[in-house]
């Protein structure tokens, strides 16, 4: 009797053991492990009459944006001590004869980066429209809308442990 208890008890665990129950529901789309995904793009180029002031970048082929996610794009407005400073688009500069404006409009396929003012384009200085460097973030909704986040400034950003860029650097486009 002893015999076929314990042989049963044995065949009972390895067969609970080898159990395994039906694959659970799929996690939220951009989120691995409670950290969100985002990715940044860099683009620079030259803002003249050839191109109506604009600079235009078309997401690449293999790259998905959804609906919800939200794109914000930075200026390299200046280096200081060795330190590269990025402001958040629209920027404004204010001169004697007006005021010029950088901004952006995107879609799920392409970012339109642009200047506009009130002094007229062939008055504008190439310190202004020349060499202009851009970097353009794509961050999941529930990332961007964190509290603990300054989407103002583009290191607390990147330097977030809650973000795992998908940073792109191969993709480094010069627009002309």
């Amino acid at each position: 009797m002893k015999k076929i208890t314990s042989t049963l008890l044995i065949l009972a665990a390895i067969i609970i053991i080898s159990c395994e129950g039906p694959v659970g529901p799929p996690g939220i789309p951009g989120e691995d492990g409670g950290l969100f995904l985002g990715s940044i793009f860099e683009i620079e180029g030259d803002f003249d009459a050839a191109n109506d002031y604009k600079l235009y970048f078309e997401f690449p082929s293999d790259f998905e944006i959804f609906n919800t996610d939200v794109v914000l794009v930075y200026i390299l407005w200046e280096e200081f001590d060795g330190l590269d400073v990025w402001r958040l688009l629209p920027q404004t500069v204010v001169l004697p004869e007006g005021v010029i404006q950088y901004n952006f409009d995107y879609t799920v396929a392409d970012v339109q980066v642009f200047m506009e003012g009130t002094i007229p384009p062939q008055d504008w200085l190439s310190a202004e429209t020349d060499n202009q460097i851009f970097r353009i973030a794509v961050l999941p909704a529930d990332f961007a809308a964190k509290k603990t986040v300054d989407i103002n400034d583009f290191n607390s950003i990147i330097n977030s442990p809650e973000l795992k860029l998908n940073t792109i650097s191969d993709l480094n486009f010069t627009i002309n």
